[in-house]
């Protein structure tokens, strides 16, 4: 912000004196710039200034990441939403992945500000577009209009105090490739040299998909202007960083993307239904994932983001999101507090111990009546409350965490309930369904489960 010439500090600058700004300008302007400092009504453009990030290594040689000269780990989580939650349970920073993101309206702000009003940093992501969704590498005007693009957002946000680095495509190699693009990774390296020209006070990190030997070969050598290399890894993300620095990998790295086992990554269905994992083996993930890699990677590792804090559909409405759609966190974000802060939350969530279903993995003609019972327990003695639903299987299956549309529910295929234990009558329509049920505690916890059964005509 600029004040008839002057550049005038930031609330969030804590080397704002009296004396600088007395010097300065006129005692009125004075009075007045330091009342709205106070009352923290600063125009949204106006709100921060830039804190330099940069990498150093320690005394052991290990990369850190310093933010204004300080030591910063990321425990780091991706999304935008309940965002007072993750900082109240010990994470400082969040990963978005279009820079359109960073204009959200969170709690009536916008998101970047709310970060930097909670105390949390934002890895900023800039999309690059994907062969597979039809950009053309090898056309100048495409490449000319995505190189101004990112020109643009660099400019516009390198000087937000929220900003921690630089988050330059995801998984834009294509997430079933190879890595074997030559053309992505060389326009990757003239887009990087764009950013470090607009802003040298913050790294640049680009996400792949897995740690792939062929990817990590494509990087070194058309990719020199990479700062940090980001991973997105789920059954694997333990051993990403070993698997990184096996393939010649020396500078620093971020676990990007961890959460559950993928729905490409599990045991599957007579059918070819992939079986979502429980929640207690979902949050068992989420804690050994973040430990391992804290531990077997402290040489190179810069801290992860876990997915998803918040929620999605993909595959099922509960496989990746550690949130319900209705806003209760699921049991991963108990696992990341332990992880973050070694304590768990002051309320746990519920622990489904077991779920019975006659259909479970089997198939049956339609309108056949069978039941189902699940077992759970809460750690704080909360009241537990229950919801069954029945769901087709999701069809719209994409790649590469792209949207998806909902499939249907089945409201009159619960016939009875009584807590823990359901009636349903499978539905007339031959097909492949799931039975899902939600166990709340009523104070913002929850734990969700569901099981695959078919039905086929006589």
């Amino acid at each position: 912000m600029t004040f008839q010439g002057l550049n005038f500090p930031q609330p969030e600058d804590r080397h704002v004196t009296r004396h600088h700004l007395t010097t300065k300008v006129p005692l009125l302007k004075s009075l007045l710039l330091i009342a709205v400092l106070v009352s923290g009504n600063l125009p949204e453009t106006c709100r921060a200034v830039a804190v330099e990030v940069k990498i150093e290594r320690d005394a052991k040689g290990h990369f850190v990441l310093l933010r204004d000269g300080k030591p910063y780990f990321i425990r780091g989580a991706g999304g935008s939403d309940h965002l007072a939650l993750l900082k109240e349970f010990g994470g400082n920073s969040i990963r978005t992945w279009g820079i359109e993101t960073l204009e959200k309206r969170v709690d009536g702000k916008r998101l970047i500000d709310r970060c930097a009003e909670l105390g949390l940093t934002v890895a900023a992501g800039i999309w690059i577009a994907h062969d597979r969704h039809g950009f053309d590498y090898s056309d100048p005007a495409q490449i000319r209009r995505q190189r101004e693009e990112v020109r643009d957002a660099v400019r516009k946000y390198k000087d937000h105090s929220a900003l921690l680095v630089w988050g330059l495509g995801n998984e834009m190699e294509g997430p079933m490739s190879d890595g074997d693009v030559p053309h992505v990774w060389n326009e990757l390296n003239e887009l990087a040299a764009i950013v470090k020209k607009e802003d040298p006070n913050h790294p640049v990190m680009t996400v792949i998909a897995g740690a792939a030997r062929t990817k990590l070969k494509g990087i070194l050598e058309h990719y020199p202007n990479l700062d940090i290399l980001g991973v997105n890894a789920y059954a694997g993300g333990a051993g990403v960083a070993a698997a990184v620095k096996a393939a010649g990998w020396q500078k620093p790295f971020v676990l990007a993307e961890f959460g559950p086992s993928g729905h490409w990554e599990v045991p599957k269905t007579k059918w070819g239904a992939p079986i979502e994992p429980t929640s207690r083996d979902k949050a068992a993930g989420y804690f050994s994932t973040q430990k391992t890699m804290n531990e077997e990677a402290a040489d190179i590792s810069l801290g992860s983001y876990c997915f998803l804090w918040g929620q999605k559909q993909e595959t099922t409405s509960t496989w990746y999101g550690m949130f319900l759609k209705s806003g209760e966190k699921l049991p991963p974000v108990d696992a990341m507090c332990l992880t973050w802060t070694d304590k768990w939350p002051a309320n746990r969530c519920p622990r489904v111990t077991s779920f019975e279903f006659e259909l479970k993995e089997v198939v049956f003609p339609p309108n056949k009546l069978c039941a189902a019972r699940a077992v759970a327990t809460d750690p704080d003695g909360d009241e537990l409350q229950w919801q069954w639903t029945v769901k087709a299987e999701s069809t719209d299956i994409r790649v590469g965490g792209d949207k998806e549309s909902e499939p249907p529910s089945f409201t009159d295929a619960v016939v009875s309930v009584e807590n823990g234990q359901v009636v349903i009558r499978t539905p007339n329509k031959p097909g492949n369904y799931r039975l899902f049920v939600v166990v709340r505690d009523g104070k913002g916890s929850a734990s969700a489960e569901n099981v695959c059964f078919r039905v086929e005509a006589p």
